[in-house]
């Protein structure tokens, strides 16, 4: 080891103990200063003649902590009286190493001085009861006491606090042990002073046969230190702690969790109401009174924190108040109670004014919450307690860089809610408002959004009505979540639709939305390759149920099965192919049809209702399938039972439900009849669904479908192409169904004065409320329906409930 140039420095008292070592002396020779110190220096480092009365300089052999001998120069100054005296004498100070040329009494008395005056640490030397004997002039100075008032009393009288117990004890500890004691402690030196903390170390003194004779404590001011560890902490737990989620209430109660007690015993934030709402604030300072709504309180009462864990009570702050004098000067202010601003502020109300008085408070400071130049609130902190020294400048900036984190992650949370809103309510405009009225089924359904942190998505349901009582029944999800994916629900829901209404099958239908999804993401994603908001993703159920024939055909592109429940209680998924999600193309969709027994419980449904981070795929659907074989009263509380089991801690993902219970028509309600290719056969025909309406009861209705009817299959027979056929159906409305073999579409036009032909079609839809053509596999049929007066139309039979 090169010890070129190093010098160690060894103090003894007049016995020979150690009572001071340099680090110079512990590089030399390998001791530390807790071992070195109150061990004998002849034993310790073997020089037996280096100490005297007089100044001595010689080259002697030095015994290093590993055991060998190192040859150094050593010098010997002895010490005058009252330079490092104990009570056994002035000692001397050992110089190890190279000296300087005339390193000599003056600065051996410069070299005295710095140990006992100007070192940085403060020592003090108590007897074996623990009672001070001696104190340095740093020690002097820092507690503020003569040594004639320091001498004779204990730890426990001279530090005011809750560590002087305990800092005492570990003295004795030291002095029964040997072993060096080291600690952080805080504390008053006397009543009146202010809190302080102080590094301390004790270590026991021993004469050479290893007696205790008392125990030297150093003690240093490291009070600045401390509170500036205490603050790096808490800065450093606020930017962990605060912002955790994207809701305004549960940030403003982050903020004062992190507070309390660390920097006040009271902390409150108010905000104003627009916030809550996502609005936009008005930009800059607010001046004059303000209405502002708490959202978090937190205060420490006799060492327990009391909580206001809801947003709810709002205060009208005056223009005088403490926080309406802060918001208009958009500056942060610190405040004493007995100031007149806060006394009047008390006095404004009763209940504030118990309050203070309750938990009291001498401290105050306010901030304004700002960000991005936008004023939000304020933020009140206070402290109660006693023990606490009043806000100083370096407290106001922490509270600044706390409430500067916790303004920006409350402004992300007002712009989340605020676009949150807006995407839940263009959902929800969206969504069915009410579904529409049709015999052919009974249906209830749910919509619920995802969990606040995650954003509205894109599920969406809708019941349409179709030509021949039938019905349409679809559930889709748009892959992401926010406006994005509200809007693309929406574009979808509409072309499923206008696509519903030429009537394709479900596969067909499928076919020309998964073509529609892969325009619409080619046309957003131009020069956006890089937003992942341009790319639209979704699956889709889309099914048909006829209550004529009770066949019903369904196909899914990437969408969970539906759930068939029998009437006789068998629950089941139902094997329809899966398909691709839409967007994908390129992969055809495949229908699958079955007949379904009057009663019959379809369960349409998003991903969102049966998978969960709390459990797999398999047991969502198995949890599923016994809620819905739950008995129910009706519908609607079969629907909310399988809500509440599926998802009994809320969605985490946007949850749709539609539960389909059907129906059959009677037979006796529908009246079908072939019609030959010829002009004669109109007379029969038009005879024949007179007499079936005087049957059915509906003789006020027969002088119109006679014209229907007579219009509809005269148009078949000169266009179409056989065999034809008409069929009537009785039920909500009245409907009147023309077919043949020829694909060809029917145009309704504006037929000229003199055209002798073109007003048919005209004709039928001016006497009837809807109408329309649809494709069929043999060719094409007419339609039309008309509405019943109130004591003619029926219902017919109620649908069969389920087992």
């Amino acid at each position: 080891m090169d010890t070129s140039g190093v010098l160690g420095l060894v103090v003894t008292d007049r016995r020979g103990l150690i009572t001071g070592w340099s680090p110079g002396a512990e590089r030399l020779l390998g001791h530390t200063a807790g071992e070195a110190v109150g061990q004998p220096a002849a034993e310790l480092l073997g020089l037996e003649d280096a100490e005297g009365s007089e100044e001595r300089h010689r080259a002697l052999p030095v015994r290093r902590r590993d055991g060998s001998l190192l040859t150094l120069p050593v010098s010997s100054y002895p010490l005058a009286d009252g330079v490092a005296e104990s009570e056994t004498g002035p000692g001397s100070i050992l110089v190890i190493g190279p000296q300087p040329t005339g390193f000599a009494l003056r600065e051996r008395e410069a070299l005295s001085t710095w140990i006992l005056e100007a070192s940085p640490m403060a020592l003090t030397v108590y007897d074996t009861d623990l009672r001070c004997v001696w104190q340095s002039d740093r020690m002097r100075r820092l507690s503020g006491l003569s040594d004639e008032e320091r001498r004779g009393r204990r730890v426990t009288d001279v530090l005011v606090g809750p560590d002087a117990a305990e800092w005492e004890e570990r003295i004795r500890r030291a002095l029964l042990t040997g072993e060096e004691q080291a600690a952080e402690i805080k504390g008053r030196i006397s009543a009146v002073s202010p809190s302080r903390v102080f590094g301390v170390s004790a270590t026991p003194l021993r004469d050479a046969r290893g007696q205790a004779l008392g125990v030297c404590t150093t003690v240093t001011d490291v009070t600045r230190a401390s509170r500036d560890r205490a603050r790096l902490a808490l800065l450093n737990d606020a930017s962990v702690r605060i912002g955790s989620t994207l809701d305004v209430t549960r940030t403003g109660q982050e903020l004062t969790e992190v507070v309390v007690p660390r920097l006040a015993d009271f902390a409150r934030v108010d905000l104003l109401e627009v916030l809550l709402r996502g609005d936009e604030p008005a930009p800059g300072p607010i001046a004059g009174a303000v209405r502002l709504r708490r959202i978090a309180e937190l205060n420490l009462f006799e060492g327990v924190l009391e909580a206001q864990t809801t947003a709810g009570d709002f205060d009208v702050y005056l223009a005088n108040s403490p926080a309406a004098l802060c918001l208009a000067s958009g500056r942060s202010t610190m405040y004493r109670t007995e100031d007149p601003v806060i006394q009047a502020w008390i006095a404004e109300s009763p209940a504030r004014r118990a309050n203070v008085a309750r938990l009291g408070g001498h401290s105050w400071i306010l901030v304004p919450v700002r960000a991005r130049g936008t004023t939000l609130g304020v933020v009140m902190f206070c402290r109660t307690r006693e023990t606490l020294e009043p806000f100083d400048p370096d407290d106001l900036a922490l509270a600044e860089d706390l409430v500067a984190r916790a303004a920006v992650c409350l402004d992300n949370a007002r712009r989340f809610t605020r676009e949150r809103t807006a995407a839940l309510a263009l959902q929800r405009s969206l969504l069915p408002q009410r579904l529409p009225h049709q015999s052919a089924v009974r249906v209830a359904s749910r919509y619920l959004p995802a969990s606040p942190s995650i954003g509205v998505g894109g599920d969406w349901y809708d019941v349409i009505r179709l030509s021949g009582e039938r019905v349409a029944l679809v559930v889709g999800d748009v892959v992401g979540h926010g406006i994005h994916a509200a809007a693309a629900m929406g574009r979808l829901r509409t072309a499923v639709r206008t696509l519903a209404d030429i009537d394709p099958t479900p596969d067909e239908l499928l076919t020309r939305l998964d073509d529609l999804v892969i325009q619409l993401s080619a046309e957003s994603g131009d020069d956006r390759d890089d937003d992942p908001a341009a790319d639209i993703g979704a699956t889709c159920l889309y099914a048909v149920y006829d209550p004529v024939s009770r066949r019903c055909s369904l196909a899914r592109a990437g969408h969970p099965a539906p759930v068939l429940v029998a009437p006789d209680g068998s629950a089941g998924f139902l094997e329809v192919p899966a398909g691709p999600p839409l967007g994908l193309g390129g992969v055809p969709f495949e229908s699958v049809e079955m007949t379904l027994p009057p009663g019959s419980l379809l369960a349409l449904y998003t991903d969102g209702l049966v998978e969960s981070r709390h459990r797999d795929l398999d047991a969502g659907l198995k949890v599923l399938l016994t809620a819905l074989t739950a008995p129910a009263g009706s519908l609607e509380d079969l629907c909310e039972h399988v809500v509440r089991t599926a998802l009994p801690d809320g969605p985490a993902d946007d949850a749709a439900l539609l539960l389909v219970r059907t129906r059959a028509l009677d037979r006796q309600r529908v009246a079908a009849w072939d019609v030959m290719a010829d002009a004669a056969a109109v007379s029969r025909v038009r005879s024949e669904s007179v007499r079936r309406m005087v049957s059915w009861g509906l003789e006020e209705a027969a002088f119109v479908t006679e014209l229907v009817v007579s219009e509809l299959v005269t148009n078949a027979i000169r266009y179409g192409e056989p065999p034809i056929q008409l069929r009537l159906i009785h039920d909500d409305v009245l409907t009147c169904e023309v077919s043949d073999a020829s694909s060809t579409a029917p145009h309704m036009r504006r037929a000229r004065v003199f055209d002798e032909g073109g007003r048919g079609l005209l004709l039928v839809a001016q006497l009837t409320q809807r109408w329309g053509t649809r494709q069929t596999s043999t060719g094409k049929t007419i339609w039309c329906e008309q509405s019943l007066p109130t004591e003619m139309g029926s219902v017919g039979p109620e649908p069969v409930q389920a087992a």
